[in-house]
């Protein structure tokens, strides 16, 4: 009894030491925002802290936000620290929450570079586990994406498990990886419009210490417009997709592996629907009448993806597609929510080689089908009957370079009323 009554006021001594040491809650907040505009270079408000040992030691800030036109902010970040690195001075994060942030991706980018993410290369002792829940990504052009997911983190900053997710979207929506032993090397799940696209991904860390990632994906059964749907994006085609996919990027930094990251994918598709246009009666009014859909057989091509820091740049090329109405071939480049796009196409009675001209802002694309090119088209099938397709389409693409010459990126011209 006289052992554990000296042990009990030598605990309370103690208890009572360290509460007169540590700095009050309201010190501590104006201290931690000092150092986080330090470290971030744009003032940072943090609403309360306050910070407990028992029954585990543990920091709350709540109401966390960046002095920026559009701010970075936080409801809730709870920080767990491991008490055994406490008492030996240093600073270990067990686990660390997030509940209810907002990362509008232009003011990220305008962070200081050592504050907008952690080096894979550095030798700093990470957080063991990051959990958050209704983390708001906006994009640069102001379009909302909400995610949950966990990461659990190895040594230098190497993930070793890793969930994203878009919650309350259905099909599932989920990214999934798994680090291979202690290699840089993770595989890779993903599921999206209610298929999948598995793979692989690794990393390499040069001798120069710049980082390069690479990886491949197989897509399988993706449904396009459900896919795009789980991002709050529309399509123009509804259709499972299938392919391989190849990625690589670099950088120094995690936030510039992102920005440069560069996806080639093959794929093709079965039955679809072209759910924005009748082909048929766009072409046969000169773009003038396009509203409908455009049953499909079959879709086949490349899409290539770039990020940048301004967007991601879409490529598509080599697409050929076919249904009983028409088949038709050429190529597309989206990039700041701008398309410009070329497509020969060959109707089924006989019209072959008509250049299809897209261009303009995505949610109000043109249209338009050059009459002279319609008299050429006609005429190559006159001249050449029974010769197919392909030299039809190739008068077909030389006339739309005569209408649209070049790469220019400005509307293609509206035909005259007859």
């Amino acid at each position: 009894m006289v052992a554990a009554g000296v042990l009990l006021l030598v605990l309370g001594a103690a208890w009572v030491a360290l509460v007169r040491w540590l700095p009050s809650d309201e010190v501590l907040a104006l201290r931690a925002g000092a150092e986080l505009q330090s470290r971030l270079g744009v003032p940072v408000r943090i609403g309360t802290l306050r910070w407990t040992l028992l029954p585990v030691p543990a920091v709350v800030l709540e109401d966390l936000a960046t002095g920026q036109p559009e701010p970075i902010s936080m409801k809730k970040l709870t920080i767990y620290p491991s008490l055994t690195d406490l008492i030996d001075g240093r600073l270990k994060v067990e686990r660390a929450e997030v509940e209810t942030a907002t990362l509008p991706q232009l003011s990220l980018s305008g962070l200081n570079k050592a504050g907008q993410t952690a080096s894979l290369g550095s030798t700093a002792t990470p957080l063991t586990r990051l959990v958050f829940r209704d983390v708001t990504w906006i994009s640069r052009f102001g379009r909302p994406l909400v995610f949950d997911g966990e990461v659990d983190f190895d040594p230098n900053w190497r993930p070793r498990d890793v969930q994203l997710l878009r919650p309350a979207v259905e099909p599932l929506t989920r990214l999934t990886l798994s680090r291979q032993g202690q290699e840089d090397r993770w595989t890779t799940r993903i599921d999206l419009g209610g298929g999948t696209a598995n793979g692989e991904v690794q990393l390499e860390t040069r001798s120069n210490g710049r980082l390069r990632l690479t990886g491949t994906l197989e897509p399988q059964g993706v449904e396009v417009s459900s896919a795009l749907a789980a991002f709050d994006r529309r399509s123009m085609v509804s259709g499972k997709a299938s392919g391989n996919t190849g990625l690589s990027a670099t950088g120094d930094t995690i936030g510039e592996l992102a920005q440069s990251l560069h996806t080639r994918t093959s794929f093709s598709m079965g039955k679809g629907t072209q759910l924005k246009i009748d082909v048929d009666k766009a072409i046969r009014s000169f773009g003038k009448e396009r509203a409908g859909q455009t049953a499909m057989d079959a879709i086949t091509g490349q899409l290539d993806t770039q990020n940048t820091v301004r967007g991601m740049v879409v490529n598509l090329s080599d697409i050929r597609a076919t249904s009983g109405v028409f088949s038709a071939s050429g190529k597309a480049k989206i990039a700041g929510r701008q398309v410009e796009g070329e497509f020969a196409v060959d109707l089924v009675d006989g019209i072959v080689g008509v250049p299809l001209l897209i261009s303009g802002p995505l949610n109000k694309v043109v249209i338009s089908v050059p009459r002279s090119a319609i008299a050429g088209a006609v005429l190559g099938t006159a001249v050449l009957p029974g010769v197919g397709t392909a030299i039809g389409a190739r008068v077909g693409a030389a006339l739309g370079q005569i209408f649209s010459p070049g790469t220019s990126t400005s509307p293609a011209p509206t035909p005259k009323k007859p």
